[in-house]
């Protein structure tokens, strides 16, 4: 994965609380003066659109990508005719205003190596991702974790210290 600006995942199973702790960490992490963009990942189908809506109108029409501008947000809408179309995540990095953000947050795309906080509730039962995954870097969780564990231990409900940890051990590093 290249790009200008640091590129950080968060990786955990369905329902660990990705997009919360993001939620989260976003303010925590503008206050210390980052300029953030975020990457979601989704496994399902979904529109931003709705019947009657100019621009849904315009897509249903035919237009492969859509742009919609105001004088606050623009978004850029483009339809896939096949799950393959699906651009890789180096392909969307590639399409951000990195000018415009010090660094990119993406949740999901746990199957891909790059940079990465797992996420991991004890709640869950869910297998840990770092034992397979040396592309993780830390782990936030709400358990304690073997002595001997080789990669950073955060705590998943201390978002401070998480942000912290972005910043200082990853961000001012990369």
């Amino acid at each position: 994965m290249t790009s200008s600006v640091p590129i950080l995942g968060f990786s955990a199973y369905s329902g660990t609380g990705k997009t919360t702790l993001l939620r989260q960490l976003i303010p925590s992490l503008k206050a210390r003066g980052l300029r953030i963009s975020v990457i979601k990942h989704a496994h399902h189908d979904f529109d931003l659109d709705f019947p009657g809506k100019d621009s849904y109108e315009l897509r249903k029409a035919g237009a492969e990508q859509t742009v919609i501008c105001t004088t606050t947000r623009m978004v850029l809408m483009t339809e896939f005719n096949h799950p393959s179309e699906e651009p890789s995540l180096q392909k969307i990095v590639s399409t951000l205003d990195t000018e415009r953000v010090d660094i990119v947050l993406v949740e999901g795309y746990k199957d891909i190596r790059f940079p990465k906080i797992e996420l991991h509730r004890q709640a869950m039962r869910t297998p840990y991702l770092h034992q397979q995954d040396d592309s993780i870097i830390a782990i936030a969780c709400d358990a304690a974790l073997p002595a001997d564990t080789a990669i950073p231990v955060l705590d998943i409900n201390d978002v401070e210290a998480i942000s912290r940890y972005i910043y200082e051990d990853f961000y001012l590093t990369a």
